[in-house]
């Protein structure tokens, strides 16, 4: 269905077919006859994203302009375009999607009716547009449709390569952010998800400036009507750790949480699915073998068209696109009360942080602006194969315009209003660093995070780690003891004290940008010196 807010609004002419909203089935014929996918067994669309199988950091710029200059966190992740380059981009845009159809799918970010944001995407490739449908909120009403106002645009046209010399990009590839005109342009990667990305990056913008804290986290809830929120980079197991089957998924990845509660800032989830085990993981696994999935490059077998989850010869992030319909506990109006736990989840490469720790508030505001974990494999351009330590402020620094200490205060103060257990949780390395030890067992992680939000650890006998300052359990129903305490899974405990002492020299260094701006009793939650 069409809209009487066409395109023209958004300076594009001459387009050729332009497919208003088309379904999943429509948009599934589409994308096969354009050889954009192929129908996997039992219906998921398996698609290609080419040269860039994950984000293209160094490729997102944000146009420096009066209205937002002074607000915008700058630096390495936030990098600036100048705006007499931004419109010889478009310009440049504008002609190449002059003839060519396109695909528009209005729909809203944002699960909270009082502070949803109304989108467009505009998409030269179907399977992109199917992607839109899946992951953001769809409006339902045919009215509604005719009336939609976008107060954001995206435009994704990944056959379009910049020429870096001329606009000021990196590459040929881009993803620019215009807060003022409220348009975002992205080419030269078919990497979908980078749409859902920098759509989370406008709300991170938008959203806290009205009191609400916009979060990089997953979130569900207990039987008894519990929130719990899951901190957490990919790869860490957010997705994974949400989708509980004793407990009811409000969404796997962005959220934002306001004076009534948590909502989702989307309708769909973006897992990655390589080496998914259908026992362990069985929710996850089912959407794979659905209908209305897209498999982003999963390998297929073309003569059967089943698809090979454990094969990563294309890249090691492989994902899966589906509306959250397709899972069967999910809360579809996307809404949660206050929290009463929040866990911040690491994936530690060097096997030294406890599979789980209590925090205090002033730990987790600590914690919450480190942002420690391991990027794994293939999430991002130019990894190897071995992952990499990071340090990421709010658990999303990529996608956070504003200072860090913009976010953290906000949790911080909401924490101590909703009197929020915190808990920081480490799904890495047990018995050595990445290939040495192995990963803590997603049992073992299931039984941590079912006896947090539980209350299970509350009146357990706890140790305080003496390098990291943390409070860790001395026992956990359906875990080891063995377990909890890292430096017992070492067979050298002398290089486990020398790596726990590195690590904790990191963080300190790396909180050494907050130094002067985080209060003294933040600073001091900090591994010991």
């Amino acid at each position: 269905m069409g809209s009487d807010y066409g395109l023209e609004n958004h300076g594009l002419v001459n387009p050729g077919h332009v497919f208003w909203n088309a379904s999943t089935p429509v948009l599934y014929e589409e994308a096969v006859r354009r050889r954009e996918g192929s129908i996997s067994h039992l219906g998921p669309l398996v698609v290609r994203t080419g040269h860039h199988t994950g984000r293209s950091p160094d490729d997102k710029f944000i146009v420096r302009e009066p209205s937002s200059e002074n607000d915008i966190w700058w630096g390495s992740i936030n990098r600036p375009i100048e705006e007499h380059q931004f419109e010889m981009l478009f310009n440049h845009l504008r002609s190449y999607l002059q003839g060519r159809d396109l695909f528009v799918q209005d729909c809203y970010a944002g699960a909270d009716p009082q502070l949803r944001v109304p989108i467009r995407v505009i998409t030269e490739h179907a399977w992109h547009n199917m992607f839109v449908r899946n992951m953001f909120i769809r409006v339902l009403d045919p009215d509604e449709l005719i009336a939609h106002r976008p107060q954001f645009t995206v435009l994704n046209a990944p056959s379009f390569h910049a020429m870096p010399e001329v606009v000021g990009t990196n590459s040929e590839a881009f993803i620019v952010v215009h807060l003022a005109r409220k348009l975002i342009l992205i080419g030269g990667t078919s990497y979908a998800g980078e749409i859902k990305k920098s759509v989370f990056s406008i709300l991170n913008w938008m959203l806290p400036k009205q009191d609400v804290l916009s979060m990089h986290c997953s979130a569900n809830i207990g039987p008894d009507g519990d929130t719990a929120i899951f901190f957490g980079l990919s790869g860490t197991g957010k997705t994974t750790l949400s989708a509980d089957p004793e407990r009811h998924l409000i969404g796997d990845d962005e959220h934002g949480w306001g004076s009534e509660g948590v909502f989702n800032f989307e309708g769909g989830c973006y897992a990655k699915v390589i080496k998914l085990d259908p026992e362990a993981e069985p929710e996850i696994y089912a959407c794979t073998r659905r209908f209305g999935t897209i498999l982003e490059n999963v390998a297929i077998d073309f003569n059967t068209h089943h698809v090979d989850l454990d094969d990563d010869s294309l890249t090691e992030n492989t994902r899966a696109a589906y509306p959250i319909t397709h899972i069967p506990n999910a809360i579809l109006d996307g809404r949660g009360g206050h929290p009463q736990n929040i866990i911040m989840l690491t994936a530690d490469a060097f096997g030294v942080l406890p599979p789980v720790a209590r925090l205090s508030p002033e730990q987790a505001m600590y914690h919450f602006n480190s942002g420690y974990t391991a990027k794994m494999a293939g999430t991002e351009k130019g990894l190897g194969r071995e992952p990499k330590a990071v340090f990421s402020a709010c658990f999303g620094a990529p996608f956070m315009p504003l200072p860090p200490t913009t976010y953290a205060e906000l949790l911080g103060e909401k924490i101590r209003r909703h009197n929020v257990k915190c808990w920081l949780i480490n799904t890495g390395w047990t018995g050595g660093p990445y290939g040495v030890g192995h990963r803590i067992s997603i049992a073992d992680t299931r039984a941590i995070v079912k006896a947090t939000l539980n209350g299970d650890l509350d009146g357990v006998p706890y140790q305080r780690d003496p390098v990291f300052g943390l409070d860790v359990p001395q026992s956990c129903p359906g875990v080891s003891g063995e377990v909890l305490s890292p430096a017992q899974t070492w067979s050298d405990r002398q290089a486990y004290d020398h790596q726990a002492r590195q690590l904790a020299a990191d963080f300190r260094s790396n909180f050494e940008q907050y130094a002067e701006t985080a209060p003294a009793e933040i600073v001091a939650a900090g591994p010991a010196g």
